[in-house]
């Protein structure tokens, strides 16, 4: 039986490159320009929990940091 390989730590630093890749390509208009600066926070957060998760040192803190890694993609995702 294989293993699932689970690259999430590259697939959550794509994402945050191709959010960064889409604003800059998005008119600067204020409401683009404030709604870019929390989806960019929120995008590279993403992938910051993601590692935090990794390193933790017990289950029960793995389990937290991924609620918040899950609540930051719904919010970028919003």
């Amino acid at each position: 039986m294989s293993q699932k390989i689970y690259d999430l730590e590259e697939r959550t630093l794509e994402f945050a490159k191709n959010v960064r890749l889409l604003l800059k390509r998005m008119p600067k208009t204020i409401i683009n320009i404030e709604d870019g600066k929390q989806v960019v926070r929120s995008s590279g957060s993403v992938g910051a929990n993601y590692i935090e998760a990794n390193e933790s040192l017990s289950k029960k803190d793995f389990c937290y940091r991924i609620k918040i890694c899950r609540k930051k993609a719904k919010e970028s995702n919003y």
